[in-house]
């Protein structure tokens, strides 16, 4: 029998079947292990039901993955919907570049939500709007409480099967239960004292929009980090780079130094933006400083 994986809690994992649309509480065979394999959600596995009248069964294959991401440990998703509030708490754009590309590496489509908009003023905002005008991804601002750009959401989502992610307090659950018209996700408040919120999501799951629209409701987390990767690599996952990098004097030009780098030439034009800039500065200087065992 074949099924997707919904959820998995504690080493049990929770697929629904394509032959009966029940859900059967599986285990992973120890087999996974030997090939150093986790099922993630979202995947497409194939089961042995064990007690029928109690849906209960076992994982014995694991179907091949479209793509797979593991923070937030996830596959065979459409797109990723990164969110970020605007205010409360103000966004960290390194660790929003660090979602990024984090997505990109993946090859996943990344539509970027700036939420709680109301608490900014319109020329706050498109500050942002410039900030990511060539990252390429879809931008949305939103609030909730106000109402703002939510069937734009909704619309995204349709017919997808999207991963949400984003720091805490960025107000994901909340917004994600407004679009969908009941709680799916559990909300959690902002700390006054910390002005960060409190996660509220304790594991991953496969949650049901509509009949052809699915959301992935991931742990909150507050930092992030990049993947073990050579820093010369980062500036593939810069889209804004990719149109002067092969016009750089150096074939392998970390444009920041070098001389007859077309990048930096961009940048005094200000035809990349130097927030973005900045943060791909402190990216790389992350990963150069990184130690090697």
């Amino acid at each position: 029998m074949q099924g997707r994986i919904l959820k998995g809690i504690a080493g049990f994992y929770y697929v629904r079947s394509a032959e009966n649309a029940k859900v059967y509480e599986c285990k992973a065979r120890g087999i996974f292990r030997k090939r150093q394999s986790k099922p993630l959600v979202g995947d497409f596995v194939e089961i042995e039901v064990i007690d029928e009248e109690n849906e209960k069964g076992n994982i014995t294959e694991l179907l091949p993955r479209k793509n797979e991401l593991i923070r937030p440990a996830v596959a065979n998703v459409d797109q990723a919907m990164v969110i970020f509030a605007l205010k409360r708490p103000d966004p960290v754009l390194t660790l929003l570049d660090t979602y990024l590309v984090r997505m990109r590496m993946a090859g996943i489509k990344t539509v970027l939500v700036f939420n709680k908009s109301d608490l900014v003023s319109e020329d706050e905002a498109n500050l942002y709007k410039e900030i990511y005008a060539s990252a390429d991804c879809e931008i949305i601002f939103t609030s909730s409480k106000e109402k703002i750009g939510l069937d734009k959401v909704k619309a995204t989502l349709k017919g997808k099967v999207t991963t949400v992610a984003g720091p805490s307090g960025a107000g994901k659950s909340t917004l994600i239960n407004t679009i969908c018209g009941r709680e799916v996700m559990e909300t959690g408040d902002v700390s006054e004292k910390i002005g960060r919120g409190k996660q509220t999501t304790r594991h991953t799951e496969l949650v049901e929009v509509d009949e052809d629209s699915y959301i992935m409701d991931t742990p909150g987390f507050s930092s992030l980090d990049l993947p073990e990767m050579e820093k010369e690599e980062l500036e593939k996952y810069y889209p804004e780079f990719d149109k002067y990098r092969d016009s750089c004097y150096f074939s392998r030009c970390s444009h920041i130094h070098e001389p007859k780098c077309s990048v930096l030439d961009a940048l005094d034009k200000k035809e990349i933006n130097s927030k973005r800039y900045d943060t791909y500065l402190y990216l790389y200087q992350d990963l150069a400083s990184r130690r090697k065992y």
